[in-house]
């Protein structure tokens, strides 16, 4: 789904959001939707589902830990999980 104009309306309040990957601004916060990298952690392809919930989790663990690498936060990390998706 998705948020109708929310990335427009980002692009014009915070311009360096949309930055090439090589310029790193200092970044405070880091807010994780962890739902997407769950689900490619666990579902992205037919290996990935056969696999132990320990082996899926360290997956999604180890993905974290690569964004939090990358970005260096230098005061929060926030990680949210929701639910599942209502029945269509």
């Amino acid at each position: 789904m998705g948020v109708p104009r929310l990335y427009k309306y980002l692009i014009d309040r915070y311009p360096l959001i949309n930055s090439k990957a090589g310029t790193k601004p200092t970044i405070d916060n880091l807010y994780l939707d962890a739902n997407g990298i769950i689900h490619n952690c666990t579902h992205s392809d037919r290996k990935q589902e056969l696999l132990p919930l320990e082996d899926k989790v360290r997956l999604i663990l180890e993905y974290i830990e690569e964004l939090v690498r990358y970005v260096q936060p230098r005061q929060v990390l926030y990680i949210a999980i929701d639910g599942v998706a209502p029945a269509a």
